[in-house]
This record gives structure tokens, C-alpha cells and sequence, in this order.
């Protein structure tokens, strides 16, 4: 397979992927309720499933014009930002499934509790729509990614070429650094509350979520700690430069890390601010600020990163791709 036929197949795989959870969205926006049981608190709040629903088509909708722009010769024109943030924010948010969600079956499959029970003991959705849908994102995810890096190197390859050693000495080296040891401390609070969350304390949890916690929730709060520990170590790597690792590691670990802390804490935020019926409900004052520093320090994080490529283009401009 020729590389053009490869990235092709790569872009089908991509945009196929997006159908089923685009169909199914646009289902509900329509009134249907395939795949979601009688009684789902899905159905207390129309209103305000219509407007999520419509914002998660328009999202994955987002992935269908990345594909192309990833494949396509006027993608290469287009602005680095225009592409990285999007890009960036595809990768936190299906990062956390594609670890995720392999990893819960995984623990189900040698016993534990699924549990499934939503708010108040209500199911949420059918079985079927989360492997649907979860199945769906995994594809992207894979697809998209494989994509993003041929495409990454393709324009930006001669930025990070060599070893994090091998990098020369900069005048704001002090300020990445300072910088880099405060995103990893203040990294602690959301860290620190998703192991005791892993690990089966309730501390900080409402009433309904401690509740409703089973083996899927353990799983789901211990790759938080992950991300976060890989997002900690990509800074901490590339603002210190005492290894012998390929560049191209560290901003792998920073990437992805950041985007699944800022992208899922800015989620989990979002979601914290509706109202909730019960008071039971309603999340903690711990669980917001939890959700909130995730995102601050995800968006401190990928903004170091960016700062270093910059500044790592300024000093090889003219270098040849």
C-alpha cells in the first residue's frame, strides 16, 4: 500500500467511524429514544439533552473536517493554530475513552461489578450504545491520530528531531521551568482527589455519585491519575532537558496528557453547572474544584508546549523538513 492510499484508507476509516454516534445524536435530536431505557434521567431534561446532543453532533462533525484537512494538499495551508486546537482537543477527549473504556471491559471481563445504574439507580443507556458509540471513538481515535502524525511530520517533523540533551540553551529556560513545576504541583489537587477516588474513598464524592460507583468508575478515576502523571512528566521533561529521550516523547507525553486534562476537566466543569433535581444530585464544592483545576492546569501545560515549539521554530527556521 502506497503511502497516499494508506493516508485514504486511514480518512475512510475516520469518517466512517463518526456515523454511527452522528446517526444516533440526530436520532434523539428528532424525538427517538433508540437505546435509551424508560425511566434514564436522559429524559428529565429535554431541553438540555437537545442542546447537548446538538453540540456533540457538531463535535464529531469536527472530526469528519479534520480528516480531510489531514489528507487533503489545502490542508497543509492552513494555520498551525487553526489545526492544533482542534486537533488537540480530539485528542483529550478520545484519549480517556481509548484507554478508558478498553480497560473497564478488560476489569468487567475478570470481575467486576458493572454495575451500570444512573442517577437515583436508573440506567442510563442501553449496553449496546456505549460499545456503539465507544467502539466508534476508539476508531477515530486510532484512525485520526495515525493521520495527525503523518501529517505532523510531513510539516513540522525538523522540530523535534534529536534528544531532549541535545537541545541548546535558551534565555527563558527559568521561566518554561517555573512554569513547569507549577502546572506539576497544582497537578497534585485533581491528582491527588482522582486516587482517592480509584482507590475508593468517597471524599469529595455527592451522595449520588459515591452511590453509584462500580468497577467501571475505579478505572475511569485511575487513568485520570495516569493522564495526569504523563502530562506532569512531559513538562517537567521538556523544561529540565537532563535525558537522553527522543524529543518527539516528552511532547508526545505533554500533548496528549494536557489535552485530557483541560478537555475532560473543562467536560466535567460544563456538566457541574447544570442543575441537578436532588440535592444529592448536585456535585460537591470538592468535585468542582477538582474538575476546574484539571482544566486550568491542562490549559497551563499544552500553553508551555506551545511556547517551546515556537520558540524551538524560531531557532531552526530555515532549517529544511
Amino acid at each position: 500500500m502506497t503511502p497516499l492510499s494508506a493516508r485514504s484508507a486511514l480518512r475512510t476509516v475516520a469518517i466512517t467511524a463518526c456515523l454511527p454516534y452522528i446517526t444516533l445524536k440526530t436520532a434523539w435530536l428528532a424525538g427517538s429514544h433508540v437505546g435509551i431505557p424508560d425511566g434514564s434521567v436522559l429524559l428529565d431534561h429535554r431541553a438540555l439533552m437537545a442542546v447537548a446532543n446538538g453540540g456533540s453532533v457538531l463535535m464529531d462533525g469536527a472530526v469528519v473536517v479534520l480528516a480531510l484537512l489531514l489528507t487533503r494538499p489545502w490542508g497543509l495551508r492552513v494555520p498551525a493554530w487553526l489545526l492544533a486546537l482542534p486537533m488537540w482537543t480530539a485528542t483529550g477527549l478520545l484519549m480517556l475513552i481509548m484507554t478508558g473504556y478498553p480497560l473497564q471491559l478488560l476489569v468487567l471481563a475478570l470481575g467486576g461489578d458493572g454495575g451500570g445504574a444512573g442517577t437515583a439507580g436508573r440506567p442510563v443507556l442501553h449496553e449496546w450504545v456505549s460499545a456503539v458509540v465507544y467502539g466508534g471513538f476508539i476508531l477515530q481515535g486510532l484512525s485520526l491520530g495515525a493521520l495527525f502524525a503523518l501529517y505532523a511530520r510531513d510539516r513540522w517533523g525538523h522540530l523535534w528531531r534529536g534528544t531532549l540533551g541535545e537541545l541548546p540553551d535558551s534565555p527563558t529556560a527559568p521561566a518554561l521551568r517555573a512554569g513547569a513545576v507549577a502546572a506539576a504541583l497544582l497537578a497534585l489537587v485533581p491528582g491527588t482527589m482522582h486516587l482517592l477516588w480509584a482507590a475508593g474513598s468517597t471524599a469529595g464524592l455527592s451522595a449520588d455519585r459515591a452511590a453509584g460507583r462500580d468497577s467501571g468508575f475505579h478505572v475511569l478515576e485511575a487513568v485520570y491519575v495516569l493522564w495526569t502523571a504523563v502530562a506532569a512528566a512531559g513538562v517537567l521533561l521538556l523544561a529540565f532537558r537532563r535525558s537522553a529521550l527522543p524529543l518527539r516523547v516528552p511532547l508526545a507525553a505533554a500533548w496528549g496528557g494536557s489535552g485530557v486534562m483541560a478537555c475532560w476537566g473543562g467536560w466535567l466543569s460544563a456538566a457541574s453547572l447544570t442543575s441537578a433535581d436532588d440535592a444529592a444530585q448536585q456535585p460537591t464544592a470538592a468535585m468542582v474544584l477538582t474538575y476546574a483545576v484539571q482544566m486550568l492546569v491542562g490549559t497551563l501545560m499544552v500553553t508551555l508546549g506551545a511556547y517551546f515549539l515556537a520558540e524551538r521554530a524560531a531557532g531552526t527556521r530555515g532549517t529544511p523538513a
